[in-house]
């Protein structure tokens, strides 16, 4: 039973059988404390994360594969921004940025998405691990938010009619983020019609304008459970499915054993010309801010 008092860290997927929709809700709170910890970033930066890794929460669900992985990538050429990177896979999640210090603090104290990278671009991409195949879609970073980039690239990339929202907001100290996503899918019977080539969805346009209707103060309350969120938007439906209740977790996979077996598939003149005049390479997650140190003996007696 979730406390309704601390309802984080966790993601909660539903349909609306009647409306051909599918959906999710996640919010966090100490992960994302824990991934911001490895970084000193200014606020501005710091939401920016937290905005992307409810997004890679939010679209990584989509996954069938589960142990398949989501890529988001945003980037820019000269922008404040310089790379975005954030991860999910099986509800781990893991992200960080690289951004100019120097022009972020010359920008506006709350920057726009437009000031923070300029004409850039967003990158998503699914690695189904059963399968060996790869699939990525690449949008511009056109909009007032992530979120909205996000549905662009849904419509783009998918030709899926696609709703997302997300928010942050600073609280004790603390970061916590929440988002919303709804998406109409095709009804795929044989002899149908698929959804998604119609001009008119009636149906998507209902449940889209009930989801419309969240506040941005509600997607990252972390008082107000997920399951009454959801009773707020769709009571008026006759039935919303509950399909999944799933926990967030900061993942990043930077073990000592990973690293080694890393190393290990470079020739070992490129191995020595990595290693300083000790013998050690300094490998540096750039996730959890963590610098492995590794000597080139224990390279060859892992091989």
């Amino acid at each position: 039973m979730t406390d309704p008092t601390f309802d984080l860290d966790r993601s909660l997927g539903f349909t609306i059988p009647a409306r051909h929709v599918r959906g999710r809700a996640a919010r966090l709170g100490p992960v994302l404390d824990t991934i911001l910890a490895a970084h000193d970033y200014p606020a501005p930066i710091a939401k920016l994360l937290g905005e992307a890794l409810v997004l890679a929460a939010l679209i990584g669900a989509t996954l069938k594969d589960n142990a398949g992985q989501l890529t988001m990538q945003a980037q820019s050429d000269g922008g404040i921004v310089k790379l975005l990177v954030v991860d999910y896979r099986g509800g781990a999640l893991r992200g960080y940025v690289d951004f100019d210090a120097e022009r972020l603090a010359a920008a506006p104290a709350d920057p726009t998405l437009f000031a923070l990278f300029g004409e850039g671009y967003l990158a998503i991409t699914f690695d189904l691990a059963t399968t060996g195949e790869r699939y990525q879609g690449i949008v511009p970073l056109d909009g007032d938010s992530l979120s909205r980039v996000a549905e662009g690239y849904f419509v783009q990339s998918e030709q899926i009619p696609t709703l997302v929202r997300v928010a942050c907001r600073h609280e004790g100290g603390r970061l916590i983020a929440g988002g919303l996503l709804l998406q109409h899918l095709p009804e795929g019977e044989v002899g149908r019609e698929r959804l998604h080539v119609r001009l008119d969805h009636p149906e998507w346009d209902h449940v889209a304008a009930l989801a419309g209707t969240v506040e941005l103060g509600e997607l990252d309350d972390p008082a107000l459970p997920l399951e009454t969120l959801l009773w707020r938007l769709f009571n008026e439906e006759d039935e919303v499915r509950i399909l999944s209740d799933a926990p967030l977790s900061r993942g990043c996979r930077c073990t000592r054993e990973h690293i080694l077996g890393v190393l290990a598939k470079f020739t070992p003149e490129d191995q020595r010309d990595m290693a300083d005049e000790k013998g050690v390479i300094a490998v540096d997650c750039r996730f959890c801010s963590t610098i492995f140190p590794v000597r080139i003996e224990d390279l060859a007696s892992a091989a």
